[in-house]
């Protein structure tokens, strides 16, 4: 059957409307209402009913909301546009990277010895340019895991390296911007650089007040700080920027970079540094000087093992290298224990001119005259001598010079303390009464006028009237009386009497003219105790009136420099500043006066200074109540003077010329002749002395031949009268044995 014969009748609806009935068939596919679902969403009067007051206060959220949006992103845009330009007018200051790796306002001077090899530095030593590719790793490492972890992430600035500053600052009772400042590498660089403005020395600021100024801490001056070092993050790399800090930062010691640094305390390059090396100079930008090895080398070895933990935590170390390095601190180079030079370097600084020398402004080397091993000789043999022979707890001190004949300094020792710099220096600034190590000079002028080593003199009780002082009576330092001795045992036995009478007899004019043309810079005693060593001179002085004696005659200019240039010139400057000069006396007398001098050694006052069967020549000396002790004395290689005193005057207890400064000058001169061969000295015998009982060869007018000690006493008593008894005289200036 068919569905078509069953199919439903038309309803009565649908006849009733039969256009919309139809419209329907012919269209069935449009069905609009799913396609406007905008009728659906007209639904305002619900929101209406659902916003009340709680959408009131919605709207006028978010209208805040995009007020604040909108001021925020154009301050923001402002803010980035000012920073932007601000940073960019820094950028455009910054010079290139070459003209920012030296930043000294001075100049250094290094010395080198006698030899050539560098011992000390001065002034403002900068070593060389070195770059972060070029230093060893473990230097550049040990500063970035000490200085700025995060140096290769940031920007230049490390807010959050700021914020923990601050933190702590606040924390220890301090200022936010007091103490820690949590700066970065880059920050540091700009504080060296200070912040763009070069110190102009005519814009009255003194270079430490300018330093000063560069390092003052403000929020205006860490603005302009930040915006600086963002300004060299975008004019130089990260290596150029480390460079930069590696040439110019202050390390200690007059060394700024390292490559100086390096040099001055290890003596090898900046390449060249191990771990524990890298670590201490690393560890000397925190403090550089407290911190300096040079001032304390058990507080700078504490430092660089917190800089090897901090490398070996981030990785820059392995445990092995770690350990490495902690069991072998960084030791200084023997030039730097020396302390860089010490007084010696201190002496030549203040005998070069001024303007190549304390103010320089170029990089200057200066050969000197030293030599380390003898430098070494003399501060062991004092060392000794103290540590030995002296009570412990003595305050005494000590200077030694070692010279050559010609004046040409070998070793200098100021004081006991040997390892200092810019300390007094006793061995050429304390002016000290000399002793009987002035009465060379007396005889000096005695023998140039032709009087003879044994020539006698009447060793007897003597006084004189000194106008305005009364009466003057010398004595010996044995408070006994020889009777007629020569001049030679007179000078080897150190007697008084006759020095005084030779010096009357000659003319005391004429001793001080020799003892000044010999050296003796310092003002001469106008009485007749200028013979007993009445006067002042420095030990520098009188080794060098010494030296004149052993080099025949010839007045000496104690030198330390021997040539000054400037860094990469070949030729010199100036040359020696000192040497020999001219004559004194004549050079037979010289020669005599060496022999009689040999005898003070050999069997008078000064025997404890003999060593090694060398012949040896020198004096003794102790001033009035001991206060000063003097031995000079020479080999026919060396002169070497011997000073021992306190500060304040104090009497040396039981120490005579004789005694501790003898023992002081053979402990440095049997060092300082360690491998040399025997040679004579320089000195001639006299004639055999003659019986002089017929009493008129007494009266012999040369002088020569035994006969002078009569004339000498003629004289005397036409000029004074009749010796005194002297029984009551007060003891004299100095005298020893």
């Amino acid at each position: 059957m068919s569905d078509s014969s069953k199919r439903k009748r038309p309803l009565v609806a649908d006849k009733r409307y039969p256009s919309k009935g139809k419209a329907a068939a012919k269209k069935p596919a449009k069905k609009p209402a799913p396609k406007k679902p905008a009728t659906k969403r007209k639904a305002a009067p619900k929101r209406a009913k659902r916003g009340g007051i709680i959408g009131l206060f919605s709207a006028l959220f978010r209208w805040i909301f995009r007020l604040i949006w909108r001021i925020t992103w154009r301050i923001t845009a402002v803010a980035v546009l000012v920073l932007s330009l601000a940073v960019g007018y820094f950028y455009t200051t910054l010079p290139p990277l070459e003209a920012l790796l030296d930043g000294r306002a001075r100049g250094s001077v290094t010395m080198q010895d006698r030899y050539g090899d560098v011992f000390a530095w001065r002034g403002d030593q900068f070593g060389g340019v070195v770059t972060a590719d070029s230093v060893s790793r473990h230097l550049k490492n040990a500063v970035i895991a000490t200085e700025d972890k995060r140096f290769y992430r940031h920007f230049g600035i490390s807010p959050r390296g700021i914020a923990s500053a601050v933190r702590i600052n606040l924390s220890e009772g301090r200022g936010p911007l007091q103490g820690h400042g949590g700066s970065t590498i880059t920050q540091q660089v700009a504080k060296l650089l200070c912040l763009g403005e070069p110190f102009d020395p005519n814009a009255g600021l003194t270079e430490k007040e300018y330093e000063s100024a560069c390092r003052r801490t403000s929020l205006q001056r860490k603005a302009k700080e930040a915006l600086f070092s963002m300004a060299m993050e975008v004019k130089y790399t990260k290596n150029d920027i480390l460079s930069i800090y590696l040439n110019r930062a202050y390390m200690g010691g007059g060394a700024f970079g390292a490559e100086a640094a390096a040099q001055r305390f290890f003596g090898k390059p900046a390449a060249a540094v191990n771990a524990a090396e890298g670590a201490m100079l690393a560890g000397l930008l925190t403090a550089p000087t407290t911190l300096s090895p040079t001032n304390n080398l058990d507080r700078s070895q504490s430092r660089a093992a917190t800089v090897i933990r901090l490398m070996r935590e981030q990785g820059y170390l392995t445990e092995d290298e770690a350990a490495q390095a902690q069991a072998n601190p960084a030791e200084l180079s023997e030039a730097a224990e020396a302390k860089a030079g010490g007084y010696f370097a201190d002496w030549v600084m203040s005998t070069g001119p001024e303007f190549f020398t304390r103010n320089t402004t170029e990089d200057v080397i200066i050969k000197t005259t030293l030599d380390q091993r003898m430098q070494k000789a003399a501060e062991e043999g004092l060392k000794w001598v103290f540590d030995n022979k002296v009570r412990e707890g003595s305050k005494a001190q000590a200077a030694i010079i070692v010279m050559s004949a010609d004046g040409a300094v070998r070793a200098m020792v100021g004081g006991r303390k040997t390892k200092v710099a810019g300390a007094f220096n006793r061995a050429t600034q304390a002016l000290r009464q000399t002793g009987s190590a002035f009465k060379p000079f007396v005889y000096a002028a005695a023998l140039d006028l032709g009087y003879s080593p044994n020539d006698l003199i009447d060793d007897s009780p003597f006084c004189m009237t000194i106008p305005g002082s009364g009466e003057w009576c010398p004595k010996n330092y044995t408070k006994r009386f020889e009777g007629m001795v020569t001049m030679t045992q007179a000078l080897k036995d150190s007697l008084n009497v006759p020095a005084v009478k030779i010096s009357e007899s000659v003319g005391r004019d004429l001793v001080s003219q020799v003892a000044s043309q010999f050296g003796i810079q310092s003002d001469l005693a106008a009485g007749p105790a200028l013979a007993l060593g009445a006067s002042e001179s420095t030990l520098i002085e009188m080794a060098g009136a010494y030296a004149g004696i052993l080099n025949g005659g010839s007045s000496v200019t104690p030198y330390g420099l021997v040539e000054l240039r400037l860094q990469g010139d070949e030729e010199p400057l100036m040359g020696t500043g000192g040497g020999i000069g001219e004559r004194v006396i004549q050079e037979s007398a010289a020669r005599q006066l060496v022999y009689m001098m040999e005898k003070v050694i050999s069997e008078g006052s000064g025997q404890r200074g003999q060593f090694g069967g060398r012949q040896l020549a020198g004096k003794t000396g102790t001033t009035s109540a001991a206060k000063d002790a003097w031995f000079i004395g020479f080999s026919a290689d060396y002169v070497a003077g011997v000073w021992m005193g306190y500060d304040d005057n104090t009497p040396l207890s039981g120490v005579t010329g004789g005694g501790l400064p003898t023992d002081i000058w053979r402990e440095v001169m049997s060092r300082v002749h360690e491998g040399l061969p025997l040679k004579d000295l320089p000195m001639s015998a006299p004639a055999p002395l003659s019986d002089f009982s017929d009493e008129s060869q007494g009266t012999n007018p040369t002088g020569n031949g035994g006969g002078a000690g009569t004339v000498i006493d003629q004289i005397l008593n036409e000029i004074f009268g009749k010796s005194g008894s002297g029984s009551n005289a007060p003891n004299p200036e100095g005298g020893d044995r």
